[in-house]
């Protein structure tokens, strides 16, 4: 008997919507789903958690996900690759004149 091969695993793009959790991320993977009555297309997110090892991506990030075995309760994807970076501008301070 040879080694089963294995279908590519399920790979998704979304953004990061929360990144308060230790190599943890919240993201959100959007597509859009045409009513079959009325022919309009619906928007259809889904919020994903994913493991990020590194902890190197923040909100707003536009990163690509990976299917594959469960890490915990409710993870079983994880960040491959970021394919945006948002850099945060750092905030004003009040009263502060430029």
């Amino acid at each position: 008997m040879g080694i089963k091969e294995r279908g590519q695993p399920k790979r998704l793009i979304g953004t990061v919507v929360s990144a308060k959790m230790d190599k943890t991320r919240s993201v959100v993977v959007e597509h859009h789903k045409k009513d079959p009555l009325y022919g309009k297309y619906i928007r259809i997110k889904r919020k994903i958690m994913a493991h990020d090892s590194n902890s190197l991506t923040h909100e707003g990030d536009r990163v690509e996900i990976v299917a594959c075995r469960p890490i915990s309760k409710a993870k079983c994807w994880r960040v491959t690759r970021v394919l945006r970076l948002v850099i945060a501008e750092p905030a004003q301070q009040e009263g502060q004149v430029e």
